[in-house]
């Protein structure tokens, strides 16, 4: 799994989305962080715990409308005392960006306005394969699989965050004078 180390920040009004991972581990007071795998029909969700080491199933967001999905979102995020948002980034296999990268950028642009929290972009590809395949494996039935396929994708988006945050260099921001 990349990094999610391609570089770029976009600011919006309140909030930033950022693709680094350490400038986002930068811009994050402590807290928690909700994982988010934005699919046409849902946004899957899962939390990390306080320490940031676990991430877990929360929920899954039927689409209606922006408005609606990011209320409840957002909702979500102060019940939780949420610190900041990992976004799964859907890059193409081969690393290019298509018509749903750029639409969870347009997303992204649009929580910027309203929200305050910054947003990571992470490299999301083969996460609901894997999902997929854990479920299987778990013998979910196809029924049940369908329930939940996008809150597990969001947790494995989450995790691999989580676990690339572990093991950054400390950051170098300058001492205090």
């Amino acid at each position: 799994m990349s990094d999610g180390t391609a570089g770029g920040s976009v600011g919006g009004a309140h909030g930033t989305t950022v693709e680094d991972i350490a400038a986002f581990r930068d811009l994050l007071p402590p807290g928690r962080l909700i994982g988010i795998d934005a699919g046409t029909k849902t946004l899957g969700l899962a939390l990390s715990d306080v320490l940031r080491f676990i991430a877990s199933p929360l929920e899954t967001i039927r689409r209606v409308k922006f408005t609606d999905d990011a209320a409840r979102l957002l909702s979500l995020a102060r019940e939780h005392a949420v610190a900041g948002l990992v976004l799964g980034f859907p890059v193409n296999l081969d690393g290019t960006s298509g018509p749903r990268a750029q639409a969870t950028r347009a997303f992204a642009r649009n929580l910027n306005k309203i929200c305050p929290l910054p947003i990571l972009l992470w490299d999301e590809r083969l996460t609901t394969a894997e999902a997929e395949r854990m479920l299987i494996d778990a013998d979910q039935s196809r029924r049940r699989r369908a329930e939940v396929i996008d809150k597990v994708a969001a947790t494995i988006i989450l995790q691999s965050a989580l676990d690339r945050l572990r093991v950054l260099p400390a950051s170098r921001q300058p001492a205090d004078r």
